[in-house]
């Protein structure tokens, strides 16, 4: 997840299950796309899923929003654990959390980078 005005980088690419061209912003986002890609449970993916009505503002969005075979959909936002418990990212994961409950959907997890 993250506030369209903050990224400072940007690579982009083509994922299989992605209609429009992949921009990831962080090097998990981007590992993650291909991980999703190769799912087989995974028929769409949406990168970057603005959240209209979010109560944190009009400017943040979520890394990927995914439509699974069965036609369930799964988000996951992607976060570095060195600040994973910064008090700002706990409150933008809770917010971001009970926005897609609130629209039914309940497989929301976060993806963290390998610890190293």
């Amino acid at each position: 997840m993250r506030n369209t005005k903050t990224h400072n980088k940007t690579i982009k690419k083509k994922l299989n299950k992605c209609r429009t061209i992949f921009y990831a912003y962080n090097d998990i986002q981007f590992r993650y796309g291909d991980v999703l890609d190769k799912r087989e449970d995974i028929l769409e993916i949406r990168c970057n899923v603005k959240l209209d009505g979010f109560i944190l503002g009009d400017n943040y969005t979520t890394d990927f929003y995914c439509i699974k075979t069965n036609n369930e959909v799964m988000i996951r936002e992607c976060v570095y654990q060195n600040i994973l418990f910064k008090p700002m990212n706990i409150k933008m994961l809770d917010s971001s959390r009970e926005y897609w409950l609130s629209k039914g959907i309940k497989d929301w997890e976060i993806v963290l980078d390998e610890q190293k």
